[in-house]
């Protein structure tokens, strides 16, 4: 069943389009991850998701209510965690949680039962009367999460959830967000994180220019869009010639130093380049989701 459905869905900023008439459909109960370089327009269909950002043209749907008409019933079932941390340093953890539940009618007993709730989901029971600039980042980024919960919704949109955090803060999110999946929960998420999405997402959506690109599971886009491996060598004009003659590689990207071949037959295509190259070293590793992303939308730095 589909829980989110556009169809031509676009916004525009007086000259500027930065949604630019997509259509997509979002599971119940799934994990979708919107990917694309920074201006994709990603966080703006978010945003439209979020019943925050009208719409130019279109029609977009959140569980079967228009976002136009039913702003309201809509943002009742979502939980929000933004990428900027917005906890209110004058109050305490659980202060943070009670206040915000306001917004909802939340009673003060029932918001209260939530909050220990998701303290002790989230790992912060032992912070509840902490003031917010005594935590670390990622106690900040789970009390975030934790206050997305308080009205118990069916879709959790996250931006960026992990942004600046350590290996071990990031893996312990990583694991909270997979244990509210297999709870039903709804989960969208943005993320810079290659992967992040490829560990967390059922399914991708990559964005560049306003449009979608492309979608499917990471192993699908991994399949049509590279190969399952990937042999890299340094570049020089011998080597680089050497490879284009070499008529069974089908994809072969130049960056910086590096040579990358895309193969299905990594271990052929390493005998040929030590043989007939005369290299004395190359590497080869499975190819990854960030493969897909640098292949559809460049490697070029956007600001």
């Amino acid at each position: 069943m589909d829980i989110i459905e556009a169809h031509g869905l676009t916004k525009k900023f007086e000259d500027l389009i930065a949604v630019n008439g997509i259509s997509f459909a979002v599971r119940e109960g799934e994990v979708l991850g919107f990917l694309g370089p920074n201006g994709a327009g990603k966080t703006t269909t978010m945003r439209m998701i979020q019943c925050v950002s009208p719409k130019t043209s279109g029609t977009l749907t959140v569980a079967g209510k228009d976002v136009d008409k039913n702003p309201r019933e809509i943002k009742n079932i979502l939980g929000v965690s933004p990428q900027e941390v917005n906890l209110d340093p004058d109050f305490t953890v659980i202060e943070n949680l009670i206040i915000y539940a306001r917004y909802f009618d939340i009673a003060k007993k029932e918001a209260e039962r939530r909050s220990d709730k998701w303290l002790s989901f989230f790992q912060l029971q032992g912070k509840k009367d902490t003031l917010i600039d005594k935590l670390s980042g990622g106690m900040k980024r789970r009390l975030l999460l934790a206050r997305s919960m308080l009205n118990e919704p069916r879709i959790l949109i996250l931006d960026e959830p992990t942004v600046g955090l350590d290996p071990q803060a990031r893996h312990l999110i990583w694991d909270l967000l997979k244990k509210l999946r297999s709870e039903g929960i709804t989960i969208i998420l943005t993320t810079h994180y290659m992967e992040e999405a490829q560990r967390l997402c059922d399914r991708i959506f990559v964005m560049d220019s306003g449009r979608i690109l492309a979608e499917g599971a990471p192993k699908q886009l991994i399949e049509r869009f590279v190969a399952s491996n990937v042999v890299e060598a340094g570049n020089t004009p011998e080597v680089r010639e050497c490879v284009m003659r070499h008529e069974r590689q089908a994809q072969v990207e130049v960056a910086g130093e590096t040579i990358h071949i895309f193969t299905n037959e990594p271990k052929a295509t390493l005998s040929y380049l030590m043989d007939e190259c005369k290299l004395e070293s190359a590497t080869v590793r499975e190819s990854t989701l960030e493969d897909v992303f640098l292949k559809l939308t460049g490697r070029m730095l956007r600001e």
